[in-house]
C-alpha cells in the first residue's frame, strides 16, 4: 500500500513578497518523511479569503492529510481561522476552552487578554485543539485540516503535537551517488534506471564545482533493498566518475 500523502498551505503575503522568508516547509517535509508521510503537494496564497478557500478544498479533497501555516494570530490580517470555518461550512466563534488557555497565559504574565488577543480563540464548531506550550494560542484540527501558526517554534511545536495521531507508512529511505558528469552525459542511463525501479523516486541535482559538472543523483523509497540495489547499478554505469 502507497504511503499516505500530505499537503501544506503556507499563508501569508510576507511570504510571497518576499519579506518573509518560509522555513516551515523545510521542516515538515523532514518530519512527514521520518513518520512514513509524503509531503506532495506545497501551496502559497495570499491572505485573500476567496484564495484560502479555494486551497483549502482543493487540498483536503486531494490529500490524507493538510498543513497550514500562518494567519491565527490577533491582528486583522489574521483571517484562516475564519477561512477554514468557511471552507467547511462551520459556524466559528470564541470558544470556552481556547478562552481559558489565553486568560491562564495572559494571567500569569500580567497582561489584559483583550479583544486583540481574544481573538485568537475563535475556533470553528466541531475543531479539536492543538497544543502550543510556546505561547499558549492554540492552533486546531478541523475534519483533515490542521491548522498551525506561522512562527517557526510555535509550527514546529505544534507539528511534535499532530503527528503522533496520525496514521504512517513505511519510513521513506534515501542513498545520494555524487556523480561528476554533466546531466547531459547522464541523462539516458538515468532514464533507464528509473523504468527498472519503477517502486524508487529518482532525482538528478546538477552542480558545478571547479569548472567540472556534476549531479547527486537522490534514490528516495521504502525498500531498502531497492534502493541498494539501484545505487549498485548506478556506480557500475560510472565507475570512474562516482564522488
Amino acid at each position: 500500500m502507497a504511503n499516505p500523502t500530505a499537503a501544506m498551505l503556507v499563508i501569508g503575503d510576507e511570504i510571497l513578497s518576499g519579506r518573509t522568508r518560509d522555513a516551515n516547509m523545510h521542516h515538515l517535509a523532514g518530519e512527514l518523511t521520518k513518520h512514513g508521510i509524503r509531503l506532495a503537494e506545497v501551496r502559497v496564497v495570499a491572505d485573500d479569503p476567496d484564495a484560502i478557500i479555494a486551497a483549502v478544498r482543493a487540498l483536503s479533497d486531494a490529500h490524507d492529510t493538510v498543513f497550514t501555516s500562518g494567519g491565527i494570530g490577533p491582528t486583522h490580517d489574521d483571517i484562516t481561522a475564519e477561512c477554514i470555518a468557511r471552507a467547511f461550512d462551520t459556524p466559528i466563534s470564541i470558544r470556552d476552552d481556547a478562552r481559558a488557555i489565553l486568560q491562564a497565559r495572559y494571567d500569569s504574565t500580567g497582561q489584559e487578554l483583550n479583544a486583540a488577543r481574544l481573538r485568537m480563540a475563535r475556533i470553528p464548531d466541531g475543531a479539536a485543539l492543538i497544543d502550543n506550550p510556546i505561547s499558549a494560542a492554540p492552533g486546531f484540527t478541523l475534519g483533515n485540516v490542521h491548522v498551525m501558526a506561522g512562527v517557526p517554534s510555535i509550527f514546529q511545536a505544534m507539528v511534535a503535537s499532530v503527528l503522533p495521531t496520525l496514521t504512517g507508512g513505511a519510513p521513506m529511505l534515501s542513498q545520494t551517488l555524487c556523480i561528476n558528469r554533466g546531466e547531459g552525459d547522464i541523462a539516458s542511463p538515468l532514464g533507464d534506471l528509473a523504468e527498472a525501479f519503477p517502486m524508487l523516486s529518482i532525482g538528478s541535482y546538477p552542480f558545478m564545482k571547479d569548472g567540472t559538472y556534476g549531479a547527486n543523483i537522490v534514490l528516495r523509497g521504502t525498500d531498502a533493498a531497492s534502493i541498494d540495489a539501484a545505487a549498485t547499478r548506478l556506480a557500475a554505469l560510472f565507475p570512474g566518475d562516482i564522488g
